[in-house]
């Protein structure tokens, strides 16, 4: 899964830049709230976040056997423009996508990995892998906002986009020849870093010219580098993760993960979860949506016994976090599936009850293979086409070389502690 910040956050650093080369940078104008429609997940604003929190709640209620809504599927179905990318929220559907219209890689990848689930959206997600390898950049990597700088975060999502869709990364190349796999390696920490416990971790962006170790960045790419998406079943094998192999070999996306993995388990044994320092803070403070991604990761690595105390921390401190939120609740419920741990008693909550509450009712159980072939020859809404060529830069992260990348699921563009 990958990076992501609360909508308030965003908003209140985000600037807004149109056009293929920034000239100015300002404050966007404050705006109210959308009304929020009835097929959406989640009561907050969805300005930021609205196709991220439904893919993943659609995501999580199809991993434990539930049939979504129809009204929520087509309401994720209609954010799509007609070249295949999604916004982050379009309050309109019905308008015109145009040159306004802020296309993300991340709400993409997000929606494609949901369509791809749940099955009868193959034009969907045939639109959405497309338009996601036209803004492959040159390094072989993606950036959150087109024609920006790519950063790990937004490349290991799309990375596992197109593998959930059916593609090989190590096949998708750039238009100068370089593959996704050789993007994503670019951020990782080799045999030189220092400190040496960095090593194995991947950078979300350079900063000042160093990379900085990034355990969000890491969790999301190694999913990307296994070839895995958001949706992990428990390892039936169990392995303790190590540090990264050196001297290290050819790059080998494997190996990198296996590195990855190595260096989230260590930063797991301190406390039991991840840390992260919030703007305006003087200390670290638990990063409950990191640590959850850091768990899944483990457990496709194979492994689940490295990321045994961060479950259990997560368990007893994850209600207050994830309470009334579609995307944290889904991110909790994927890492139960990730682990064999049973959503409906997941430290006291049912966390799919809980995911339910906040959207509309799924589907009466027992679907039939006449609803299977009925969803299948239905008709994608298309929005209308624009070319998306709309960038969002964070105040702050950029100064800072960090960027934006995913959201709200509790992770944060900025060094991890």
């Amino acid at each position: 899964m990958n990076v992501r910040r609360s909508a308030a956050a965003l908003a209140a650093s985000a600037v807004l830049c149109v056009g293929a080369a920034p000239t100015a940078l300002a404050a966007p104008s404050p705006s109210p709230a959308p009304v929020l429609p009835s097929g959406l997940y989640g009561k907050n604003d969805p300005t930021y976040d609205g196709v991220w929190r439904q893919s993943f709640a659609l995501l999580a209620q199809h991993t434990v056997g539930l049939r979504p809504a129809e009204e929520a599927v087509a309401w994720l179905v209609g954010q799509q423009c007609a070249e295949g990318g999604f916004a982050a929220f379009r309050p309109d559907a019905t308008a015109a996508c145009d040159p306004k219209t802020m296309l993300d890689t991340n709400a993409t990848a997000a929606a494609v990995q949901a369509l791809k689930a749940l099955g009868g959206q193959d034009a969907a997600v045939k639109k959405g892998v497309d338009w996601l390898k036209s803004v492959q950049n040159e390094d072989g990597g993606w950036a959150y906002a087109p024609g920006t700088p790519s950063d790990a975060s937004s490349t290991s999502v799309v990375i596992s986009a197109l593998a959930v869709a059916g593609e090989k990364p190590a096949d998708v190349k750039s238009k100068a020849g370089k593959s996704a796999y050789e993007g994503l390696l670019a951020f990782q920490l080799g045999c030189s870093a220092e400190p040496a416990a960095d090593r194995g971790a991947f950078g979300y962006q350079p900063a000042d010219g160093k990379l900085p170790a990034n355990a969000d960045a890491t969790a999301a790419a190694a999913l990307a580098a296994l070839g895995k998406g958001a949706v992990v079943s428990a390892p039936s094998a169990d392995t303790p993760a190590a540090a990264l192999a050196c001297p290290a070999g050819s790059a080998d996306p494997a190996a990198a993960a296996q590195g990855a993995a190595g260096y989230l388990a260590e930063a797991l044994k301190k406390d039991g979860h991840l840390t992260a320092l919030t703007p305006g803070a003087d200390q670290p403070t638990p990063d409950t949506g990191n640590t959850a991604d850091a768990v899944i990761a483990l457990a496709a690595a194979g492994h689940k016994q490295s990321a045994a105390s961060a479950l259990e921390w997560l368990k007893a401190n994850s209600a207050a976090w994830s309470k009334d939120n579609p995307a944290a609740l889904a991110s909790l419920v994927l890492t139960a599936h990730a682990t064999g741990t049973d959503p409906k008693a997941f430290g006291g909550t049912d966390l799919v009850a809980a995911l339910n509450a906040t959207g509309p009712a799924p589907q009466a159980s027992g679907g039939t293979a006449q609803d299977e072939k009925k969803d299948k020859k239905k008709d994608e809404k298309d929005g209308a086409s624009g070319d998306g060529k709309v960038w969002w830069i964070v105040g702050a992260g950029a100064a800072a070389g960090v960027g934006i990348g995913i959201m709200l699921s509790g992770r944060r563009k900025k060094n991890q502690l």
